[in-house]
């Protein structure tokens, strides 16, 4: 994750003076951690919620469990639903939620290790979800993800002008 990235974050999200929540699962909190790394953070960032098991994602975000059990934890609905759901519990203005399969193991022919929905939201907004496959290990995709989020919300924050 590159300095700038996160500065170029903080730059945009202060100068609208609005806030940022994460919501992880394969991340594992990653992200969050790539954010607070950074002096200042406070100003912009709310709070990180790591939702790694399917009842973390239904207590804290709201996740049905009947939409993780017919589209399962890795896909666009859930990963859309973690967004909203993050939404609902913080009173932020942003949100992204990252919902995959980092591997070793894990992984279907359907949903292969690498397979991650990331899912950006603004408040008033639906969510925007992307699949993604990325390769490599573990740490790799994990990495890659963070990225992906980060960028994505980057460019929404840019759009929404």
């Amino acid at each position: 994750m590159s300095d700038e990235l996160i500065a170029a974050l903080a730059q945009a999200l202060q100068t609208r003076g609005e806030w940022l929540a994460t919501a992880e699962s394969c991340t594992g909190g990653m992200i969050a951690a790539q954010i607070t790394d950074r002096a200042g953070s406070s100003a912009w960032f709310e709070r990180g919620l790591v939702t790694y098991s399917n009842l973390a994602k239904t207590e804290l975000l709201g996740v049905e469990p009947v939409l993780l059990a017919e589209h399962g934890a890795v896909s666009q609905a859930c990963a859309e639903a973690m967004a909203r759901g993050l939404l609902r519990a913080c009173p932020v203005d942003w949100g992204v939620a990252v919902t995959g399969i980092a591997g070793p193991g894990g992984g279907t022919p359907d949903k292969p290790v690498g397979t991650v929905w990331i899912a950006w939201i603004q408040r008033g907004q639906r969510p925007q979800a992307h699949r993604f496959g990325f390769e490599g290990d573990r740490a790799s995709v994990r990495a890659q993800a963070a990225q992906a989020a980060l960028e994505g919300l980057l460019y929404r924050i840019g759009e929404a002008g």
